[in-house]
């Protein structure tokens, strides 16, 4: 019988150097930030024979556990830049955006749904709903989920 792979979460500051390269690597490919291995390999440093040694053993961990994923919903005046100034604002407090609905605009006003990790929010979530229904073009803010 085979011997089952074990697995360990471990610091990154614990790790030797030529691991983070690989993950670095690993990312600069799947963004296309790197089009071959090649490229990664220069990109990063490190020999293709270390990136094919460690690729499959390597990978970052996406703690879920600390994400904290709201759902908003907004309705918003239809006019240039209202949704784009949203964006901004929930940028600038450390929202990362992950997800953005929005239905076609009717009596020049449209509802748009934007699900975002505020894991890294600068900001309390009260007051970061305060300053979206106070934004411009803003007609209604609200937490949908999360």
């Amino acid at each position: 019988m085979k011997n089952r792979a074990k697995y360990y979460i471990v610091e990154a500051s614990a790790l030797p150097e030529v691991f983070l390269k690989v993950a670095e690597a690993k990312r600069l490919l799947s963004t296309g930030e790197a089009t071959t291995v090649n490229d990664a390999t220069k990109m990063t440093d490190i020999s293709r024979s270390a990136f094919y040694k460690y690729r499959d053993a390597i990978m970052p961990f996406q703690n879920r556990t600390v994400a904290q994923v709201i759902t908003f919903q907004l309705l918003l005046h239809d006019a240039p830049g209202a949704l784009s100034g949203i964006l901004n604002l929930l940028a600038n407090y450390g929202a990362n955006i992950q997800t953005i609905n929005s239905i076609l605009p009717t009596n020049s006003c449209a509802v748009v749904t934007i699900s975002a990790d505020t894991s890294e929010l600068n900001i309390a979530l009260e007051d970061l709903l305060h300053n979206l229904a106070q934004a411009p073009h803003v007609i209604k803010a609200e937490v949908l989920a999360g």
